[in-house]
């Protein structure tokens, strides 16, 4: 008997489902992308317990006719492709005709649709992959899709969605990705007791920046615009010549100033001709411009756009069409890198942007051509290094599944593409700004090898008197083992991180009420996190109120916590839970909570310290649980044996 047998087209549709139906989001993505496809103004997105019982996406599109509706849910029926040729230079966000009977064989969908021209809508209705209803209807033009119960004939994929604030938390990151990749269209994101997004139409990026994020962002970012010379004057294939409007590269967007720092990925948004995609090689590029610029373990935000020739870059990658790959990587990689150095270059003093990277090995040639401003490529590449992959322990890899290096180079490019760079077009703004420099888990740092100094063990860290200050931050001490020194904040933050954890474990954390409510603005993804952790929030000091659709007023912080920290304090915490926040324990989150508070709260540099509170502070650490590293991983004193002074002096 023969063991290799065909399976049910039922069973197919599933096991499609699977690549390109993975949570309530990704049906989202899918209906986006028809919508916007089919020429939509506005599109409305209603999603009712996380979309796991209902989502709706509601255009105004020209809509199908009914033979058309009835084949949009048939395997591979697409309008966007006629031949295999097309796969070379797509243009649309959709192409392989598989979103609709994926979405149809592990839901209830109902599709109501009606072109123009026609006179009457058709209603089209599946339930499981099957047939259920055809008929007419008086409809409006455009498409309604309404997808019920999800999964509901998969019960295995449904147990493994996330709380439904986690799935309305990835709907609103879509949608708000969706919504900067369109400024001119209209989108509305609602769920049955609140509207999360409502962004009308708008002129500029940077105007639908603002309706997103709010003034504060705008005024934190500095914009990208670059333009390189036509691809066409390096193609000496006459069969490769681009078919497509498009003849050079652009990379343009928006991109926080040094100072705005962020604990995660999560703020960088990065599209390859409108296309969202999550792009490893462009990650590469935007860690490479801010080296030795922000410090390690910490990430801007970032909102790139790159518009190239479709048929420069391969959109045919995965089911879910969120990977691509660059017929030219090199160049895409090192011409987004200079873009984003030259515009974080105006917004930084020149000589302290050289000083900084003046350590920095230079492994790059020179280019030619010149920036617009009279700066010219080399005078950029003799900073930033040629673009070698390293390997995965050197970069990272974000919480959301972002740049995972192989650790394969990439060759250089002998001929560096000259760009001008446009004029600014309103300020700029970025989400977060957070203190924190390094990663939650991350281990203390070995020291180099011809350091002197060197990290004590634990027990060695008693009865220290404190001598003075370095630069009114770092307390010099002494005791038997040698000499000291101890960076005052992290000492302190140390300190503060272990009072606050017992004081929440006990029910007491005192709070302090601000003089006038600050009233903020949080991004969608915020305002979904922070309705999940609010009784958190509350029990370790936080009052913080709803003050309409993306506002919150914060009445009252931790006890500690200056006024001027509250905003920086709460966004840096709803920042720095992961987007599978469902998945945080409750101690995982007490103590990210606790690390945030412990920090803003915890004596600064720069801050003259008398006698006694150094010697409170040196005590306070000594009684510590773990004295050796602040909550955040950086190590808080080093240590100068009395073996390690004596050898420098050549006694021994």
């Amino acid at each position: 008997m023969s063991r290799i047998r065909i399976l049910p087209e039922a069973v197919a549709n599933k096991i499609a489902a699977g690549e390109v139906v993975e949570r309530p989001a990704s049906v989202v993505k899918e209906l986006l992308e028809n919508a916007i496809d089919a020429g939509a103004k506005t599109i409305r997105v209603e999603v009712e317990v996380g979309g796991k019982r209902m989502i709706r996406v509601i255009d105004d599109g020209h809509g199908m006719t009914h033979d058309d509706a009835l084949l949009a849910f048939e395997r591979h029926a697409t309008s966007k492709l006629r031949s295999a040729d097309d796969l070379l230079s797509i243009a649309t966000l959709g192409f392989r005709g598989e979103a609709l009977p994926t979405i149809a064989a592990v839901s209830r969908l109902l599709l109501e649709t009606r072109e123009e021209a026609e006179a009457e809508g058709t209603r089209v209705e599946f339930a499981g992959g099957k047939l259920v209803n055809v008929k007419s209807a008086g409809l409006p033009v455009g498409t309604t899709i309404s997808v019920a119960d999800i999964f509901y004939c998969v019960p295995a994929r449904r147990k493994f969605l996330k709380a439904d604030t986690t799935e309305l938390g990835h709907i609103a990151s879509l949608v708000t990705h969706y919504a900067l990749a369109n400024p001119g269209k209209q989108f509305i994101l609602t769920t049955p007791t609140q509207e999360i997004i409502n962004c009308p139409p708008a002129e500029k990026l940077a105007d639908r920046v603002y309706q997103l994020f709010g003034r504060q962002a705008l005024e934190e970012l500095v914009e990208i615009l670059a333009v390189s010379a036509p691809f066409r004057a390096a193609i000496t294939e006459p069969e490769l010549e681009p078919q497509d409007e498009k003849s050079s590269l652009t990379v343009s967007g928006f991109t926080s100033r040094p100072d705005i720092q962020r604990m995660n990925r999560n703020g960088i948004y990065i599209f390859v001709n409108r296309r969202l995609v999550r792009d490893r090689l462009i990650l590469h590029a935007i860690h490479e411009a801010y080296r030795n610029i922000l410090p390690p373990a910490v990430f801007p935000a970032t909102l790139l756009f790159l518009e190239m020739p479709y048929d420069e870059v391969d959109v045919n990658v995965h089911p879910a069409k969120i990977e691509v790959r660059f017929r030219r990587s090199q160049l895409v990689h090192d011409f987004a890198r200079d873009a984003i150095r030259q515009a974080l270059m105006g917004a930084r003093p020149i000589a302290s942007f050289a000083a900084a990277a003046a350590a920095t090995p230079q492994t790059g040639g020179s280019g030619n051509g010149t920036f617009s401003g009279g700066i010219t490529p080399a005078a950029v590449e003799s900073r930033v290094p040629r673009a070698i992959i390293p390997p995965v322990e050197e970069v990272g890899v974000g919480s959301d599944g972002g740049f995972d290096p192989t650790g394969a180079t990439l060759g250089p490019v002998e001929q560096r593409i000259p760009f001008t760079s446009g004029t600014a077009f309103g300020a700029a703004v970025a989400p977060a700004q957070t203190s924190s420099s390094g990663n939650w888990a991350a281990n203390l740092a070995a020291p180099s090898a011809d350091a002197p100094a060197s990290l004590p063990r634990t027990e060695h860290i008693a009865d220290l008197k404190p001598l003075g200050q370095v630069s009114a931050s770092f307390i010099v001490a002494v005791n038997g083992e040698g000499l000291w020194i101890v960076d005052q904040h992290v000492a302190h933050e140390r300190v503060l991180f272990e009072q606050h954890l017992e004081a929440r474990r006990a029910g007491r954390v005192e709070s302090q009420r601000m003089l006038m409510p600050l009233v903020i603005e949080l991004s969608p993804r915020q305002i979904v996190t922070f309705e999940k952790i609010a009784e958190e929030l509350f029990a370790n000091g936080f009052e913080v109120e709803p003050m309409g659709p993306k506002s919150v007023a914060i009445q009252a912080v931790p006890a500690g916590v200056g006024a001027p920290d509250a905003e920086k304090l709460l966004t840096e915490i709803l920042d720095g839970i992961e987007r599978e926040n469902a998945a945080i324990s409750m101690e995982t989150l007490q103590a990210k909570i606790a690390a945030s508070t412990a920090c803003h709260a915890a004596i600064k540099v720069n801050t003259p310290l008398e006698q006694s509170k150094m010697e409170w502070l040196l005590d306070a650490l000594a009684k510590t649980d773990c004295p050796m590293s602040c909550p955040h991983g950086r190590p808080v004193v080093l240590r100068y044996s009395m073996k390690e002074i004596e050898k420098a002096f050549h006694r021994i």
